[in-house]
């Protein structure tokens, strides 16, 4: 899958992390402190930070953006079994491959349970944690949207397999979810989710193994993975790891409401709100960098 850039794009080293099954991609942009290591959620893949990477770059910062196994242009193993367990070894897999002392995992949706894990069990390696309209544990504000819901829903299992299988009616349920989640953007964040977000997301997907499979065991798992680490919210309240929240306030979903509560459970934790919705790496780029490089 070939996502086009512009012409003045920072250079960066490709890697293949090999994971038990298949490899991990891995974009690795040179630059000194700890390094930013960009961690995206689902229905996409490290391409929506690509707004966002010039920024930190220029100001002379290591960033490091993967896929997911399974998404983008990360391996998708025939009967992989994906899961935010395995997630997480995809972090510790790149960390470790890359002799990376020290990073910030900014997780964006779902990924943002793999940034606070990673942090939970390596603090001495975690500087800090960054969260972009993600979730965790159970939290006010958590709502998912309609479309990830459907796919959450477990007795629905049949019904969105059915979905899966047939291009023309995912495609519809796409269309329908991209529209709600435009609620609230002005008419230039809206064009430019369409022509940027938009192709990202449908790539995913046309390509050929798609992400099909790792979407639906992922979402699938979601009501799991919120439980499991709500369980694990003591263990978040004693962490000395510095916790920045950047958050869209225009997200018609994962409202500011749960960042507030997760701002609150921290013991070190500071809460930016900007103008944007959902994705405010691809809404406010220079603004997510600002509050970024201002606080690490």
């Amino acid at each position: 899958m070939t996502i086009p850039q512009q012409a003045d794009f920072p250079a960066y080293t490709e890697h293949r992390i090999a994971r038990d099954r298949g490899s991990v991609y891995v974009r690795d942009f040179p630059g000194s402190g700890p390094a930013f290591v960009l961690l995206h959620g689902f229905p996409d893949n490290a391409h929506i930070y690509d707004d966002l990477i010039p920024h930190l770059v220029a100001a002379g910062r290591r960033v490091v953006a993967l896929d997911f196994l399974g998404f983008g242009a990360s391996d998708k193993p025939e009967g992989a079994h994906y899961s935010f367990v395995q997630q997480l070894g995809d972090l510790e897999a790149v960390v470790d491959a890359l002799k990376l002392e020290t990073i910030i995992p900014v997780g964006h949706d779902a990924g943002g349970p793999a940034a606070v894990n990673f942090a939970l069990k390596h603090p001495s390696r975690s500087a800090a944690v960054c969260l972009m309209n993600a979730f965790y544990g159970d939290a006010p504000g958590l709502r998912v949207p309609e479309f990830i819901e459907l796919f959450a829903n477990k007795g629905l299992k049949a019904l969105t397999r059915h979905f899966l299988a047939s291009p023309e009616q995912f495609a519809w349920l796409l269309a329908f979810q991209r529209d709600q989640m435009q609620a609230g953007l002005t008419e230039a964040q809206k064009a430019h989710y369409t022509d940027f977000l938009g192709a990202i997301i449908d790539n995913n997907f046309r390509q050929r193994p798609s992400a099909g499979p790792a979407f639906a065991q992922m979402t699938y798992q979601l009501t799991d993975e919120v439980a499991a680490n709500t369980a694990r919210l003591i263990e978040f309240r004693n962490s000395a790891v510095p916790f920045l929240f950047i958050w869209g306030k225009t997200d018609p979903y994962l409202h500011v409401t749960a960042a507030e509560y997760m701002k609150s459970q921290a013991r070190n934790a500071a809460l930016h709100v900007v103008d944007a919705g959902h994705w405010p790496q691809i809404d406010q780029p220079v603004e997510v960098a600002r509050v970024l490089l201002a606080a690490h």
